[in-house]
């Protein structure tokens, strides 16, 4: 298997791979690049991200400054916002769906390493190479979920659609579908219902108004 193969397939990997270390040089360079950019250059910010995403849905926006380690393995739905430095290291895939909320200072983990030091430090290959190798899991988040201001998500979680995250929650496990949740580690605080509609605070709710 190639080292981009393992990858994929959530095994130990060699990120020091030529080929790998290319497309992060990719990535690295197309995240500083929009980052250079005003607000206004609309057609030139969205020229990078269609070389830098795997995927980018219709309507969907992102503040900026942004930093993407693969930026290929990231696939966006449509109507999404991200506020400031949203950070992405998706050597796994990394999937968010539609109409999802970001804070500000946002970040996806996907990689993980060995547990014992001797083991972080070198590894050995079948062809007696040594390195660092370290290995990946995918970040699922569905459409409709706002994750509060300092979210990180952790390797392998999946939130489910509609879920609200608690700023400065750190999320090691998955969340279930329709869920508050927040902490460190973030743990469910109750199940989203009716009771969590804006009519029931007026003084917020104000002149807006809620479709029916």
């Amino acid at each position: 298997m190639t080292e981009d193969e393992k990858r994929s397939a959530g095994r130990l990997f060699d990120p020091a791979d030529p080929e790998l270390k290319e497309i992060k040089r990719k990535a690295h360079h197309l995240s500083m690049d929009f980052n250079r950019l005003y607000e206004e250059e609309t057609e030139q910010r969205a020229a990078i991200l269609s070389e830098l995403l795997g995927a980018l849905g219709e309507g969907s926006f992102l503040q900026g400054p942004i930093t993407f380690h693969y930026g290929i393995h990231t696939k966006i739905g449509r109507g999404c916002f991200f506020n400031f430095n949203l950070t992405v290291q998706d050597d796994a895939d990394v999937t968010i769906g539609d109409r999802c909320l970001f804070g500000p200072n946002v970040t996806i983990v996907t990689p993980a390493h060995p547990m014992l030091p001797e083991e972080r430090a070198r590894l050995r290959t079948a062809d007696g190479r040594e390195g660092r190798f370290c290995y990946a899991k995918p970040v699922h988040i569905g459409p409709d979920c706002w994750l509060g201001a300092s979210v990180t998500v952790c390797p392998g979680v999946t939130i489910g659609a509609g879920c609200v995250i608690g700023a400065g929650s750190v999320v090691t496990r998955d969340i279930p579908a329709g869920s508050f949740a927040a902490g460190v580690p973030c743990r469910v605080v109750r199940t989203l219902t009716e009771r969590d509609s804006m009519r029931w605070s007026p003084e917020v709710l104000g002149d807006a108004v809620i479709p029916e």
